[in-house]
């Protein structure tokens, strides 16, 4: 997710910005930010293991709105992907970050 649809909308940004989609009503360019800010640096964070279920938030909420809210007049073989990471991150979100991470561990003894 952080390098192949992140950091693809991190160098394309300014040509990007003007046709982004805008579900929310809150602007392209605000649209992007926070789609930048879910697929890049909390997929990253995800990646190393470090606030792991609070990164899940925003990308669960970034990929439902590209299946239920940009693509829900598709088929389902162009919702299929992101069904698929919004999967992912619900089950990342419930079962957190693992043993090797970066993030503080629960110590119950």
């Amino acid at each position: 997710m952080c390098f192949v649809h992140g950091f693809q909308k991190v160098i394309n940004f300014q040509s990007m910005s003007g046709s982004f989609p805008d579900p929310l009503g809150i602007g392209s360019v605000f649209s992007l930010g926070l789609c930048i800010l879910a697929e890049f640096f909390c997929a990253g964070l995800i990646a190393v293991g470090f606030y792991t279920r609070w990164a899940t938030y925003p990308l669960i909420i970034t990929m439902s709105v590209a299946a239920f809210m940009i693509h829900k007049n598709d088929p389902f073989q162009k919702k299929e992907l992101a069904l698929i990471y919004l999967m992912g991150f619900i089950a990342i979100n419930l079962l957190g970050s693992g043993k090797y991470s970066l993030g503080k561990k629960d110590r119950t003894n």
